[in-house]
């Protein structure tokens, strides 16, 4: 699913967090004859879209005003919001400023959504808007059905029908997208590590065989944290012999998508896109 969206003055913002993803809008949205203003996280995003942009700012977690001028003297008017950033910075490097903090003591109770949600009213109060993060990302959504040679079994389908319902649960909950079965036996559910770590924790737990599953909350806003995977997740579950990973086609972002079908192939790792009505 793409979103239409009339991009003024031929700039967009990019909120930049780790991994990829950024990388990669920011290539699609040059491609599209749009200037990107970046502004990125330092220990986390990655260096190398300096690369990528016509002008970055970089900040600590938790600048929200330095983030705000950057984009104002960009000239910038639209956004997106791409990457994560690691919850376990809250308990470390975490260093907000005054116009953050004051946010902070606005949001009840203090869920991702919340904070993600508040942080683009701020924006938009400053006249900055967020697009939906599906924006410039065209033929990077995983499709339905099985993108691998190799397909579930009928027992891994009984695991991946209650994970389904299992990942919904818990992206109601706002704890994670991610859930690792095995006999449908929840053997880990993602939380602060990431989905990384979920994986590889889950996947130690359940010796081989391992299911993974991941897909948006049911209350899902489109501008944030949209689910994604890549090559690393493929790696992470070789490296513990998970069996399956299913993700929700049309909401998930599949990063190298090339390298990441390729490496499942040589894992004998069966990668599915399935659909909220399946």
């Amino acid at each position: 699913m793409t979103v239409s969206v009339s991009v003024q003055d031929g700039r967009i913002g990019l909120i930049a967090g780790n991994g990829r993803f950024p990388i990669i809008f920011a290539d699609n949205a040059r491609k599209m004859g749009l200037q990107v203003s970046a502004v990125a996280h330092e220990g986390e995003t990655e260096p190398e879209l300096e690369q990528h942009v016509d002008w970055i700012h970089w900040i600590k977690i938790g600048q929200l005003n330095k983030l705000i001028k950057a984009f104002k003297g960009d000239g910038v008017r639209q956004v997106v919001m791409l990457g994560g950033i690691k919850k376990t910075h809250v308990y470390s490097t975490v260093r907000p400023d005054f116009r953050a903090l004051a946010l902070a003591a606005r949001v009840a109770p203090w869920k991702d959504d919340n904070i993600l949600r508040e942080i683009a009213a701020e924006l938009e109060r400053e006249g900055i808007s967020i697009c939906e993060s599906t924006f410039g990302l065209e033929g990077i959504l995983v499709e339905e059905g099985p993108l691998t040679s190799r397909q579930p079994t009928k027992k891994e389908w009984n695991d991946i029908r209650y994970g389904w319902e299992i990942a919904k649960e818990t992206g109601r909950l706002d704890i994670g997208q991610c859930v690792v079965i095995k006999d449908r036996v929840v053997v880990a559910v993602e939380a602060v590590e990431g989905t990384d770590g979920a994986i590889k924790r889950g996947g130690e737990l359940a010796k081989d065989g391992a299911v993974v599953v991941k897909r948006s909350k049911p209350q899902q806003d489109l501008r944030f944290d949209l689910p994604a995977v890549g090559p690393r997740t493929i790696e992470v579950m070789a490296s513990v012999k998970a069996a399956v990973l299913a993700v929700e086609a049309g909401r998930t972002v599949m990063l190298d998508r090339e390298q990441l079908i390729s490496l499942a192939e040589r894992a004998g790792i069966a990668v599915i896109g399935i659909t909220r009505d399946e």
